[in-house]
Order: C-alpha cells, then structure tokens, then sequence
C-alpha cells in the first residue's frame, strides 16, 4: 500500500482545509487509516482514525468537534476535513494505514504542511 497525502496549505484562524490521503491498493477492508500530526519540535501524534471496513472512527480531544474523518470507498481515499483551525493546528500531517491486527502504523505517506495563522 502506498499512500499520497494533499492539501495542506496556509489558513488563516477559523478557517477550513481538507486532507485527502490518496492509496493504492487492492483493497483497504482490512486496513485501519489514520491522520498523525507533528508539530516541529515535538513527538508525532495520532489525529484521527478510521476502520475502513465500517467506519468506525477515533478522534484525539482537541479535534473533536472540529475534525472529520471520513473515506471514499470507490477512489480508495480517506479525507480529513478540519474546521475553526487553530494557530495550535499547524503542524505537517501525515497520514498513515496499519492492518486491523498490526500493533502500529507501518504505512506512511509524506507529510503535508498546515499551516494556520493568527
């Protein structure tokens, strides 16, 4: 599986972007994708998660309410839509995919840069 993230750019603060995370692969049912951020200077962490299968879906605190995670079955694609970003928000994001029964994510894509001012 490989995996092609986009649509990262510059916002101002309480705007909006979508993340589209674009893989190939025969199919993704037995795949859990995932969005990480990492903010410069500090470890990666774990946005929002999805199980492709039934969607299912994970999010971290701070993104509730304000990100949705979400698929598009037949363009093989998980979206990341953020909303009322905050200068907090920028950080390059990743997005990342793990078989249902791996323990971590071991499929990457390139990072994406958001990037929100204030």
């Amino acid at each position: 599986v490989q995996l092609q993230a986009s649509g990262g750019g510059l916002v101002q603060a309480g705007g909006s972007l979508r993340l589209s995370c674009a893989a190939s692969a025969r199919t993704l049912s037995r795949y859990i994708m995932a969005w990480f951020r990492q903010i410069p200077g500090k470890e990666r962490e774990l946005v929002a998660t999805i199980r492709w299968d039934n969607g299912i879906t994970y999010y971290k605190d701070s993104a509730k309410g304000r990100f949705t995670i979400s698929r598009a079955n037949a363009k093989k694609t998980v979206y990341l839509q953020m909303n009322s970003l905050k200068p907090e928000d920028t950080a390059v994001y990743y997005c990342a995919a793990k078989p249902l029964c791996a323990a971590s994510y071991d499929l990457w894509g390139q990072g994406t840069l958001v990037t929100v001012s204030s």
